[in-house]
């Protein structure tokens, strides 16, 4: 056979010019061993941006590669097939009351189902300043998720005040702040406030901003409101006056802010979230830092105190409630105001109780009203005598206002969800699927938001605010915080009806690194940590 020398002349010269010769062989890639492989998943980066196709290696409980696996030479000593599921950052529950301190909650599997790594605690003014003694006690029990905390206004009230309704004193005042000051020593992410509680109802504007720059003076502090008003309230200041308040409250203080459960209440502000959205949008546009959460359920939790009596009823204490309701005329008035404010709620049927006690779980104020053959505000007083009781309020918000602020780029996504005890079999149904609810109804059904607006709302989008540094996107180097997902099969199906089934389609969750659901089942590890705020470090 001849040879063809033109062709010879011409590979020689390609090779010369590649800097190569005919015996040279390319290479070989330098392989790199990682401890866990995600393969071919679809990559949600947590900043909105569209997903790509990748590879994501994990060492050492940090994401240490992202990419093409297989040309860039990289082995996993574990490998998670991720074909047709979405690898997002672990989710953060922007508004939380996960019960990670009793052996029940702390495992926090709710929560982990959903594809949440994260939980801010000390919500509605409720967080204790003893931050070191919460967090040495997680350590030593471990926890299921990460945990950041804030101090609470209301806590701090009732420990220098009771439940007085009244300015503090000089003294009083700087003893506050000096709870303030410990808990943000200790770690707290900020102030906390349940304006709409007692004792923190009782608090005036300028209490709350002075309490405020007392945790302004730590870098990186934040304001966390559960407003005053947000709609529903008998003999409120309104519910735009509520939100202006809020809104006053950060910037005078000097902290950035957000407001819980961001939504509007009631049947008369159904339809009006344009109201709500405009007053944030305003605020930022003259520069405040001002933030929202909210959940995608119209039920709200709270208690039935403070569903149903007046403040002035709760002053003092529970000893003094019930010593008013033992004197004929102030219990009338008492049950007056308990009646109208039944009737801003949408009455006695829409009050279902939440409660550990099982003689009302499940029952509705109506129904323990017809039982005891009580009118629905004799009821509550019969009820209070004995204790407080957890209640949700059914239909308080509209889902064309919940449609609306979801869109706002500065929204995230909570739970506002309480772990349930076992003998609990009536509770609200967010702690279990919030955030696949969201998707589902936004994303998959009604085709209003993408998928990646979504997930940086249940992500990057609270890291930004939190100041986290490290956690929140999938980024070289942060830690490995992620969650594997079937979109096919990403659901809630707690209902209201059956509130503590699992939310499905959540295959793989890591949690600094560590499996606490691996191919779908909880792993059991408690791999959780206290976070201190960064500057705290």
């Amino acid at each position: 056979m001849k040879t063809n020398k033109l062709a010879v002349s011409v590979a020689l010269i390609l090779f010369s010019l590649s800097g190569c010769s005919p015996s040279d062989e390319a290479p070989p890639v330098e392989r790199q061993q990682v401890d866990v492989l995600i393969e071919g998943g679809m990559v949600y980066d947590g900043s909105g941006s569209v997903p790509v196709m990748a590879d994501i290696g994990i060492a050492d409980g940090r994401i240490s590669f992202i990419g093409d696996a297989a040309s860039s030479g990289i082995d996993g000593t574990e490998t998670i097939d991720a074909t047709g599921r979405w690898v997002t950052p672990g989710f953060i529950d922007a508004h939380s009351h996960a019960v990670l301190d009793e052996e029940y909650g702390k495992d926090a599997e709710p929560y982990l189902r959903q594809g949440i790594t994260t939980v801010v605690l000390g919500m509605d003014g409720g967080g204790t300043p003893d931050v070191t003694d919460r967090f040495d006690a997680w350590r030593a029990s471990g926890i299921g998720v990460n945990a950041i905390h804030f101090v609470g206004h209301g806590h701090v009230r009732n420990a220098v005040m009771g439940h007085e309704d009244r300015e503090p004193t000089d003294v009083e005042m700087e003893q506050m702040k000096g709870l303030v000051r410990k808990g943000m020593d200790e770690g707290a992410f900020g102030l906390s406030t349940g304006l709409f509680y007692v004792p923190g109802t009782y608090a005036s504007t300028d209490e709350v901003i002075e309490l405020g720059i007392v945790a302004a003076e730590y870098e990186g502090a934040l304001y966390d409101t559960h407003d005053r008003d947000m709609g529903a309230v008998y003999q409120g200041v309104g519910y735009e006056a509520s939100v202006e308040e809020g809104i006053r409250i950060a910037e005078e203080s000097g902290l950035r802010g957000i407001f819980s459960h961001y939504n509007l209440q009631g049947v008369h502000y159904y339809g009006r979230a344009e109201i709500g959205a405009k007053l944030i949008n305003d605020a930022r546009d003259r520069g405040v830092d001002i933030w929202a959460a909210h959940h995608p359920y119209t039920a709200t939790q709270s208690s039935l105190r403070a569903y149903t009596m007046p403040y002035w009823a709760s002053a003092g204490g529970r000893e003094e409630m019930i010593s008013r309701f033992d004197e004929p005329e102030v219990r009338a008035e008492i049950m007056a105001a308990t009646d109208a404010m039944l009737e801003i709620r949408g009455g006695a049927e829409k009050i279902m109780f939440v409660d550990q006690r099982a003689d009302l779980n499940g029952k509705t104020l109506a129904d323990i009203a017809g039982e005891q053959e009580l009118s629905a505000a004799e009821a509550v007083q019969w009820i209070l005598r004995e204790n407080n009781a957890s209640v949700m309020n059914l239909e308080l918000y509209d889902h064309q206002n919940l449609r609306r602020l979801a869109q706002e780029a500065w929204m995230m996504t909570c739970t506002d969800g309480r772990t349930p005890k076992a003998e609990e079999q009536a509770t609200h149904p967010r702690t279990f699927g919030a955030f696949p609810k969201k998707m589902r109804h936004f994303v998959f059904e009604e085709n209003l938001l993408t998928p990646e607006f979504v997930i940086r709302s249940y992500s990057g989008l609270a890291a930004d605010f939190y100041g986290l540094p490290d956690r929140g996107y999938l980024r070289d180097g942060y830690l490995a915080d992620i969650a594997v997902i079937d979109p096919d099969r990403y659901r809630d199906l707690a209902t209201f009806d059956n509130p503590k089934l699992m939310s499905e389609g959540v295959a793989y969750v890591m949690v600094n690194g560590e499996f606490a659901i691996r191919d779908g089942e909880i792993t059991g590890a408690l791999v959780g940590q206290p976070l201190l705020r960064p500057s705290a470090r």
